[in-house]
């Protein structure tokens, strides 16, 4: 099977005009404004998903999905924001399980309804499930089975209250398929006449699953190179490759204070890639890399030695990839950044945006044993080459 990028593009804006329907009718019932953060397209194996909602507690609904799309979606609130929901119902409080399960019913019907005027097709919802659960339990049953699986997850904020929530739908095989399937000649994206030529934009989906994996293993070397550097113990929280608009990547990383360092990548596929800790988290790894205390928190000797990481995390990094894709990838110096998190990534963005509107993201959370340090790598491919890398490594 083949994943046509731009197919997918159109069922991710689908997936975000469903999310903001969803926040309307959620609006209306609670009388609290609510905004779409992100929504993404993942392609992710169990054992990802295990790791991505490890530690989370939830309560919210499932429904089964027939007709027009065959599938689940579910609605999740953290546990710790239900109080806040109910506080927002007509005898919410005293009628928990109930008004958990009308909200959900309200928000899916919501979601769905988009998708099934794209599709033509009524998109049948079995009765919601209400549900608790602790991690991945809130997944329908078989998603941590998968080798490979399509999730679709749209993030709204409350505006005036702590009412975080999620929505994730994970569409079968079948009329999906017929959505995301290749079935076009090859033909430019944005920009797609650069490098000499049209390029195809659909991709072989094990490809996809391989990439995914190969993602996963950068993340682990970098996450080693970290370790061998500072004496720090590392775990690698969460990595995996998401489908998303570059334009929401920098609301993702936030407003709050970062530092790191950037790189242009060349060879097949070029992009970038940021390696960026939150501003405590970066004056301790510094401190922890240096033989005498700073100068100051982050000044000269603290961006020298976030520098010298960075190089040593990107090559870890992207050596794997070039490996198994049988191309060379190379990496500029490292270009130091502290600023706030959005700031940091909105030139990468930009300059990624002249020649695609969409992209795949990888990213990645490491965190550091005894600091409490984190730090989070997105790397920004270029759509038309990793399509062509990953053509190549299907053929072999």
């Amino acid at each position: 099977m083949r994943v046509d990028v731009r197919a997918l593009g159109a069922c991710n804006r689908l997936a975000e005009q469903g999310a903001k329907q969803a926040a309307g009718a959620l609006s209306d019932l609670t009388g609290t404004d609510l905004a779409v953060e992100v929504t993404g397209a993942s392609v992710a194996s169990g054992e990802d998903l295990a790791e991505s909602f490890a530690g989370r507690e939830s309560i919210g609904v499932s429904v089964g999905l027939r007709g027009g799309l065959d599938g689940e979606a579910v609605l999740a609130f953290d546990a710790a924001n239900v109080d806040a929901l109910l506080s927002l119902l007509p005898g919410g409080a005293s009628m928990e399980r109930s008004a958990v399960t009308e909200v959900g019913n309200i928000a899916l019907g919501g979601f769905l309804d988009g998708w099934a005027n794209y599709l033509g097709k009524a998109i049948d919802m079995s009765p919601a499930r209400y549900f608790e659960a602790d991690g991945a339990a809130v997944l329908p049953d078989g998603a941590l089975a998968g080798d490979g699986v399509f999730l679709f997850e749209s993030r709204l904020d409350a505006t005036t209250t702590d009412l975080d929530f999620s929505i994730y739908m994970l569409p079968d095989s079948g009329p999906f398929r017929d959505l995301i399937v290749g079935k076009t000649a090859p033909a430019a994206t944005a920009g797609g006449e650069a490098n000499g030529g049209t390029t195809s934009t659909a991709v072989p989906y094990e490809s996809l699953s391989t990439f995914s994996s190969l993602a996963k293993e950068g993340s682990a070397n970098a996450a080693d190179n970290i370790a061998m550097m500072t004496g720090l113990e590392t775990s690698v929280d969460v990595s995996r490759l998401r489908f998303v608009p570059l334009a929401d990547v920098p609301a993702e990383v936030g407003t709050e204070p970062h530092a790191g360092t950037v790189f242009e990548l060349q060879g097949e596929p070029s992009g970038y890639l940021a390696i960026l800790f939150e501003e405590s988290s970066a004056a301790a790894v510094a401190d922890a890399m240096l033989p005498m205390d700073p100068d100051e928190p982050l000044g000269d000797m603290a961006e020298n030695a976030l520098c010298e990481l960075g190089n040593v995390m990107t090559s870890g990094f992207i050596d794997g990839w070039a490996n198994v894709l049988g191309t060379t990838i190379t990496h500029s110096p490292p270009e130091f950044v502290h600023d706030i998190g959005a700031s940091t990534i909105s030139p990468l963005v930009a300059k990624l945006s002249e020649r695609q509107d969409y992209g795949f993201v990888i990213d990645t959370a490491i965190r550091t044993e005894g600091i409490q340090a984190r730090c989070d790598v997105y790397a920004l491919p270029d759509e038309r080459e990793l399509a062509r890398a990953l053509d190549r490594l299907s053929e072999s």
